[in-house]
């Protein structure tokens, strides 16, 4: 068993971090850790919708995901969870006109 800490944070530096998320599993795939922040944040009520949008965004490279010092760059990758694990979501800016 293990903790999740999601942070937010943008290029310029600016971070955001959740409450720690206790993880029963110790390993487990990207693609989960994403559905259970999703929850977190919707709740039940446009939960499908919401993930739906997020694994999205994350295939047309909206954000990265760095868990301790390691991109995750497919949704399907295994993450190990360790006591006080932090999963960073950084998001990417757009370049203006493309």
């Amino acid at each position: 068993m293990g903790t999740v800490t999601f942070v937010d944070e943008t290029t310029t530096g600016a971070r955001t971090a959740s409450a720690p998320l206790t993880v029963p599993e110790e390993r487990l795939p990207l693609r989960e850790l994403i559905a259970r922040r999703v929850a977190l944040e919707t709740g039940p009520e446009g939960y499908e919708d919401a993930l739906a949008q997020a694994l999205a965004a994350f295939a047309r490279n909206g954000f990265l995901v760095l868990v301790g010092d390691r991109q995750i760059e497919d949704p399907d990758e295994t993450v190990t969870v360790g006591p006080a694990t932090e999963v960073v979501f950084l998001k990417l800016v757009p370049l203006v006109g493309g």
